[in-house]
């Protein structure tokens, strides 16, 4: 009798094991600034922000897909493969500073993060857009590129953080050598200016 109890035991842990539910994704989408690029993986603001969810008992993991040198294209080219992947009940969408530094039609760029928020949306995720600025030598453009993504978040209705590097953008010790991107010491800062955003979400759920 005694072992049948200990089998019906280990039967119903296994059980409650199997049911417990997955943690919610938060799926970052991102270029060499969320990547991480010069540092360690477990630098980059998306590990620091892991390490924060843990902390705070919030039932959520962090995928960053985050590539260097991505593109809003290769973003979007990317995201319907990692939606089925992750099933993210987030997503953070971090690109277009390459589009911008090399001068790509901002139409372009538009319309490859228009599709990315919808594709998101429709797979039942929340979205966080995070805008950048360019170097004002770009002119007209820069403006219009930094304008772009408030554009978007309106028209959706989606959360928006202006500008990621925000906190860090004008303290050059912040920067790696090749003054483009932060430093580790400036995850954290990047981290703390983007959870204000993010955090509602998570309330939210699902």
């Amino acid at each position: 009798m005694r072992f049948v109890l200990i089998l019906l035991a280990l039967l119903f842990s296994q059980l409650s094991a199997w049911a417990a539910p997955l943690p919610r994704s938060i799926l970052v989408m991102g270029d060499s600034l969320s990547a991480g690029y010069g540092l360690r993986p477990e630098e980059a603001w998306p590990s620091l922000l892991a390490r924060r969810l843990t902390e705070k008992r919030l039932d959520y993991s962090v995928a960053n897909l985050s590539i260097s040198g991505e593109t809003s294209a290769g973003g979007r080219s990317r995201l319907g493969a990692a939606l089925r992947q992750q099933a993210p009940a987030v997503v953070i969408i971090a690109l277009g500073a390459n589009d911008g530094l090399r001068g790509l039609p901002l139409t372009q760029m538009r319309d490859n993060l228009n599709a990315m928020i919808e594709a998101s949306r429709g797979a039942g995720a929340r979205v966080l857009i995070a805008g950048m600025r360019l170097p004002p030598n770009y002119g007209p453009y820069a403006t219009d590129f930094f304008e772009s993504f408030g554009q978007l978040a309106r028209q959706h209705k989606v959360a928006l953080l202006p500008f990621l590097l925000e906190p860090v953008a004008m303290r050059n010790d912040l920067f790696l050598p090749d003054n483009l991107h932060p430093t580790a010491a400036a995850q954290p800062l990047i981290l703390d200016h983007l959870w204000p955003t993010l955090q509602p979400l998570l309330k939210s759920g699902r």
